[in-house]
């Protein structure tokens, strides 16, 4: 990744990820301009550096909408005819916009605009995205497509969007990576090899396992089939639809589980920017917020026992309305006790709650999800007490959270302890590895007590950043327990779904992985895949203190435990849950459906900066030490000893016991 961490005649930083390196790209372009232009001899040497600069930009910014393919070649005539000046002026406008972040806060953005021509106060702000069209089409229709669907979307009052052109399959992987505002994808027939002549290191380094013989030896539908499931596999949130002419007879099925929606070249285009934003309109909804701002603004006569409902009680005391005017009134509209008015029940969810649990449940990957406004603490006694009965035997990390502790105390199952290794330089543990789990399911075998075992807990990720591979765990005891069940103690980990490089490290992706891999796999087609995850979303994303959600990926939670589940569920949670606490689980998942990449992408690339300049600076290096994968996980539990999470080609580590 050394072309992406630094550039070498500068103090670059570090760059793990590429819409950071982009935007020090763009920095580094608008110094070089303006160097250029007080110039007074500007010599053939300047200007070709300066045009090596604009055309290593330009060849990255094809995989983004703003500011476009046009703008960049706009940029290069501006330098052919030593239109410096001009030249320097739009950059600072794109540099601007990209700091302040306004073409995407409003759809009258215009290069050449000042501030002053676009009242951000009085115009509402839009949802911006961006789409990815992929067709090995001419730059002509290329534009002619975006000026349509801009002409379309401009006047939508809720969202606008730019389109993205990828003409090959590497292109269109690499733009679902680099792209965090990519937002749906639109397949047309046309898919060729790439023929650009793009980094070939950036390649490399981000498009791992693409045989170079894949274009000679599948049909071209095939290959429409093998790009789509390979963007389900990075960006899952992603609706992919298809424009095409071509018949699928054979494959009628695969189409209709693949694409959201199958386009004929006659149909209007109009037809698909309607569906594309339709399915940000629907991914957008939160029902349970929704429905408690509805019921807030209500004229509603308060006849039950909550004097703080509505806000009476605080508003018209003489004590309390330092209390009101800090948490303003819109709290105490929206405090009640009633499920009435569309609110819901948590305890029986019918509407708008039930709706958001299936939302989240899609989110995260999930077959069911289940919002706890109790902690996460709540969740795993929920789980343990609905799973477990007294006699039972449970596998449990020595280490783990004290809730799993009190939990089993609870439900009378018997606690085996698994020590996690040792890291005495720090006086800290690791996590419990493979060996030590098999070695003390193969004890109990010898005891006759396997049949007794119930349920394996672990903690994914640790309290100091050890992250398992869940799914190397689950084969390796299902070989042996075939009907254990999983618990995975994600309470630190909620971000990890909404990012390709960590989702592999999730339970719920990695029960999914295990179902279909039991298909095809003889060794594992007598299992049954179990796995449960506890998430504590107030820690990792925008929901209130003590949110929590437990994922179930169970194929036999209807028959063997959703009645214990349930009755467990009513024990532990309150008839009085905090609405606020619900609304924000539901708001939460939709911003992390929507910018999860993007913010995931910022913060693992902001501490891998942080990393690298503490190793690097001679004073911070003295002071401060970042323990890196070589020193938390021994190296035989690493899948690269020496690079941590990342292979000697710079791509991500998948396979591994542990990463950190």
């Amino acid at each position: 990744m050394d072309s992406l961490r630094a550039d070498q005649d500068t103090d670059a930083g570090n760059y793990y990820f590429v819409s950071n390196y982009r935007l020090f790209l763009w920095r580094q372009l608008h110094t070089k301009v303006s160097k250029y232009n007080n110039l007074e001899n500007q010599t053939v040497a300047d200007k070709e550096n300066l045009t090596k600069s604009l055309e290593d930009i330009s060849q990255l910014e094809m995989f983004w909408g703003f500011p476009g393919r046009r703008f960049m070649l706009q940029l290069q005539k501006r330098l052919k005819l030593n239109e410096s000046k001009t030249l320097y002026s739009d950059i600072t406008t794109c540099l601007r916009a990209f700091t302040s972040m306004e073409y995407r806060r409003s759809s009258e953005f215009k290069f050449g605009n000042t501030k002053k021509d676009i009242n951000f106060e009085s115009e509402p702000i839009k949802n911006y995205f961006e789409v990815l069209f992929v067709d090995d089409i001419k730059e002509k229709d290329q534009n002619n497509i975006s000026d349509s669907l801009w002409k379309h979307g401009k006047a939508h009052k809720d969202s606008f969007y730019r389109t993205v052109f990828a003409t090959s399959f590497e292109d269109a992987l690499t733009a679902i990576i680099f792209n965090p505002l990519l937002q749906s994808v639109v397949l047309r027939y046309n898919i060729s090899k790439r023929k650009e002549n793009v980094s070939d290191k950036i390649y490399s380094i981000f498009l791992e396992g693409i045989d170079p013989n894949i274009f000679e030896t599948k049909k071209k539908e095939d290959l429409l089939f093998e790009l789509a499931a390979r963007i389900k596999v990075l960006r899952p949130e992603l609706p992919i639809y298809l424009v095409t002419d071509m018949s699928f007879r054979d494959t009628k099925d695969k189409m209709f589980n693949t694409f959201k929606r199958i386009f004929y070249r006659l149909e209007d285009i109009q037809e698909l920017h309607i569906c594309i934003l339709e399915d940000i309109r629907r991914r957008n909804q939160t029902h349970f917020f929704t429905a408690l701002k509805e019921y807030s603004q209500k004229p509603t006569g308060v006849f039950h026992a909550m004097p703080i409902s509505r806000g009476n009680s605080v508003f018209k005391s003489w004590w309390m309305r330092d209390f009101g005017e800090f948490y303003g009134r819109n709290l105490f509209l929206a405090e009640t006790s009633t499920t009435s008015g569309g609110l819901d029940s948590l305890s029986q969810p019918t509407g708008p709650l039930k709706k958001a649990q299936e939302m989240a449940a899609d989110a995260y990957g999930a077959k069911k999800t289940f919002f706890v406004t109790n902690g996460t603490s709540t969740s795993n006694k929920i789980i343990h007490q609905g799973l477990t009965v007294p006699g039972d035997i449970v596998l449990i990390d020595r280490e783990c959270h004290k809730s799993h502790h009190y939990a089993l105390v609870l439900s009378g199952a018997i606690p085996v302890y698994l020590d996690s290794y040792k890291l005495n330089p720090y006086s800290i543990y690791g996590a419990v590895t493979i060996k030590t789990i098999l070695s003390k399911l193969e004890e109990l075998k010898e005891s006759g007590r396997l049949d007794k075992v119930k349920m394996l807990v672990l903690t994914n990720c640790t309290f100091d950043g050890i992250v398992y591979n869940p799914q190397m765990v689950m084969e390796a005891v299902l070989k042996i327990k075939p009907d254990m069940v999983f618990l995975w103690d994600e309470a630190w980990f909620g971000f990890a779904s909404f990012s390709p490089y960590m989702r592999t490290r999730t339970a719920m992706y990695s029960a999914k992985v295990l179902e279909e891999k039991k298909k095809v796999d003889p060794e594992l087609k007598d299992i049954r895949v179990r796995v449960y995850a506890t998430q504590s979303t107030h820690k990792t994303l925008s929901s209130f203190r003590q949110g929590s959600v437990i994922h179930v990926y169970d194929e036999d939670f209807e028959k063997k435990a959703a009645n214990s589940f349930h009755e467990a569920y009513l024990t532990h949670i309150s008839t009085s849950p905090n609405y606020q606490i619900l609304a924000s689980l539901d708001a939460g998942r939709k911003q992390a459906e929507f910018e999860g990449f993007e913010l995931t992408e910022r913060a693992m690339d902001m501490a891998l900066q942080l990393r690298y300049k503490i190793f690097m600076h001679p004073k911070l290096k003295k002071y401060f030490h970042v323990l890196p994968p070589r020193e938390l996980i021994p190296s035989e539990f690493r899948s690269n000893p020496d690079k941590g999470f990342l292979n000697d080609d710079g791509t991500w580590a998948r396979q591994g016991e542990m990463w950190a």
